[in-house]
C-alpha cells in the first residue's frame, strides 16, 4: 500500500516524458494533462485519508531499509503539501490551456510544468537529504526553462539573474550535504536527529545548519529575497502562478523540515537569527509593496511578505505557531495562484501593468473585481477567509511564547497588505472606466473558471476549517515532537 507514495511524483514525471513525443498535437497534450492532474489529485487525497488512518508512513527504494536506502515519508505535513500543490497546479495548468500562446505550447511549456510539479511534489515527500537536493534541482531546471519560454529582453535579463542565483545556491547546497555526510555519517533525515542528538548540536553542525538555512532561504526569499520580484513579475500570468504558488513553498517547507527535525537544539539560531530574517524579509517586502505601482511587483512583494510571516511561525516554535504556519502554507500556495492568475489577467486585458493606467475595470469585467476583492480580504487575513486562520494560530502561539515583537510585526504586515492590495483595487477596478465597450476584449469563461474555483478554494479553506484541523493539528504535532517521525521512519533506535 506504501507504493503510492510514489505517484504524487512519477504520475507528473511519466507525463512530461510522454508529452515531449506528443509535441504536434497540442490537443492530445491537454487530454492527457487533465487525465494526469485528476489522477494526481485522486492520489493525494488517498494519501493523506491513508495517513490520518495508519499515522506516518514510508516507501523504501529497492528494498533498502533505513537509514541505508532513499526512501519516501508521508506525514500530514508532506501529504498537505503534495495535495495543496496538486489541485492547485491543476487549476493553473487548466487556465493554461486558453491563456497560453500556440508558441510557447510548442516550446514544450506543458511537459516542463508537469516536470516542475514533479520536483515539488518529489521535495515534499524525500525522507533523505540528498534526494532533496535531486528533487530541487528537478523542480529548477523545469523552472528555468518555463522562466525563458518566449523571450524578451527584460525576461532573459531576469532569468539570467534567476538561474545564476539558483546555481549557486545548489551549489552551497551540495556543500553543506557533503559536510553534513563527513560529520554525522548519514544523510537521511530521521537518522541525522538521531545523530545530531547523540553528539550535540556543537559550532560545527550549527555552521552546518546555518549554511541549510543560507541556501533554503534562497529559495524561498526569505532574507536573500533581491531576486524575486523581477523574476515573479517577468513571466506570463500561468508560469508567474506556478513559481509563486508552489517554488517558495518548498523552500519554507525544507525550513520547517531541516530545523523541526534534523537542527532543533540551537535556540540562538531558530529563534534569534530566523526571527530576525523574518522580521527583516517583512520590513523589505512592505516597503516593495507599498513603493511600486507595477500590479506584478506588488503581487511579487506580497509574495515576500507571505514567506517573512510564515516564518514567524517557526521563529515563535512552538506547537501552535507549527499549526499556524501550515494553515498559513496551504492558504498562501491558493492565494497566491488566485492573485498571480488574476493579475495576469488584468495585464492580458489592458495592455498595461502599472496601477497609473487602469481604471473602472469592474464595468467591464465584473466578475475579475470582486475576485480580486476577494483576494485582497483573504490575503489581509479577514475572517472567515482561509488566511485568517493560519493568523490566528500563529498570534496564539506568539502569546504562548511571550513573543509579542513578532506578533506586532506579522500582524502590521498584514495591514500593509492590505493597503497594497486596495491600491490596485480602488485605482484599477473603481472609477470612471478607460475602456470603450467598442474596444472592450472579450475575457473567455473557460478562463474564468478555474480563477473562479480559486476563489472557491480560498473561501472553503476558511469557513471548512474545521474538517482540515484533524491533519494540520497532526503535522504541527509530528513537528514539535521529532521522535514520533523518527520511530515511524527508523522504529526503536538505541543510543
Amino acid at each position: 500500500m506504501n507504493n503510492v507514495l510514489v505517484l504524487p511524483m512519477l504520475i507528473p514525471l511519466l507525463t512530461g516524458f510522454v508529452l515531449f513525443f506528443l509535441r504536434p498535437s497540442i490537443r492530445a497534450q491537454k487530454m492527457i494533462s487533465i487525465l494526469s492532474l485528476l489522477s494526481l489529485v485522486a492520489v493525494s487525497v488517498r494519501i493523506l485519508l491513508i495517513i490520518r488512518g495508519e499515522g506516518i508512513i514510508r516507501l523504501d527504494f529497492g528494498g533498502w531499509e533505513p537509514p541505508f536506502g532513499i526512501l519516501f515519508v508521508g506525514d500530514s505535513f508532506s501529504a498537505l503539501m503534495v495535495l495543496t500543490a496538486s489541485v492547485v497546479s491543476a487549476l493553473i495548468i487548466a487556465y493554461s490551456f486558453t491563456a497560453t500562446e500556440r508558441r510557447m505550447e510548442n516550446m514544450f511549456f506543458y511537459p516542463f510544468a508537469f516536470f516542475l510539479v514533479a520536483g515539488v511534489n518529489g521535495s515534499f515527500l524525500t525522507g533523505d537529504m540528498f534526494n532533496l537536493f535531486v528533487c530541487f534541482e528537478v523542480m529548477l531546471l523545469a523552472s528555468y526553462v518555463l522562466i525563458t519560454l518566449g523571450g524578451g529582453k527584460v525576461r532573459l535579463a531576469e532569468s539570467m539573474k534567476y538561474i545564476a542565483i539558483n546555481v549557486v545556491s545548489s551549489w552551497f547546497f551540495l556543500v553543506a550535504l557533503a559536510f553534513l555526510y563527513g560529520t554525522v555519517g548519514t544523510l537521511n533525515m530521521a537518522h541525522i536527529s538521531v545523530r545530531v542528538a547523540e553528539v550535540g548540536q556543537g559550532p560545527l553542525l550549527s555552521a552546518i545548519s546555518v549554511v541549510f538555512l543560507i541556501v533554503f532561504a534562497l529559495k524561498a526569499g526569505l532574507f536573500l529575497y533581491f531576486w524575486l520580484p523581477g523574476s515573479y513579475s517577468s513571466p506570463p500570468g500561468p508560469i508567474a502562478a506556478l513559481f509563486a504558488a508552489l517554488l517558495t513553498k518548498v523552500g519554507v517547507y525544507a525550513l520547517f523540515r531541516t530545523f523541526t527535525l534534523m537542527f532543533y537544539h540551537d535556540e540562538f539560531i531558530i529563534m534569534t537569527i530566523i526571527g530576525t530574517m523574518a522580521v527583516v524579509t517583512l520590513i523589505g517586502g512592505c516597503l516593495g509593496a507599498i513603493a511600486y505601482t507595477d500590479i506584478r511587483q506588488i503581487a511579487s512583494y506580497n509574495v515576500i511578505i507571505a514567506v517573512g510571516f510564515m516564518m514567524i511561525g517557526l521563529a515563535i516554535f512552538n506547537e501552535e505557531a507549527f499549526k499556524g504556519s501550515v494553515f498559513y502554507l496551504i492558504h498562501d500556495m491558493v492565494i497566491k495562484a488566485l492573485l498571480f492568475l488574476i493579475v495576469g489577467a488584468m495585464v492580458y486585458l489592458t495592455g498595461k501593468t502599472k496601477i497609473t493606467g487602469m481604471s473602472g475595470l469592474i464595468r467591464n469585467y465584473p466578475v475579475l473585481g470582486w475576485l480580486l476583492f476577494l483576494t485582497t480580504l483573504g490575503l489581509a487575513g479577514v475572517p472567515p477567509l482561509s488566511g485568517f486562520i493560519g493568523k490566528m494560530y500563529i498570534g496564539l502561539g506568539a502569546v504562548e511564547g511571550g513573543n509579542y515583537f513578532l506578533l506586532f510585526a506579522g500582524f502590521a504586515s498584514s495591514l500593509v497588505v492590505l493597503y497594497s492590495m486596495l491600491r490596485i483595487f480602488m485605482n484599477c477596478f473603481w472609477g470612471e472606466t478607460i475602456i470603450n465597450r467598442e474596444d472592450q476584449r472579450p475575457y473567455p469563461a473557460r478562463r474564468l473558471i478555474p480563477i473562479a474555483l480559486l476563489g472557491i478554494l480560498t473561501v472553503g479553506i476558511g469557513v471548512g476549517a474545521q474538517a482540515l484541523e484533524p491533519f494540520v493539528s497532526d503535522a504541527a504535532r509530528v513537528m514539535a515532537n521529532p521522535g514520533l517521525y523518527i520511530d515511524a521512519v527508523l522504529g526503536e533506535v538505541e543510543s
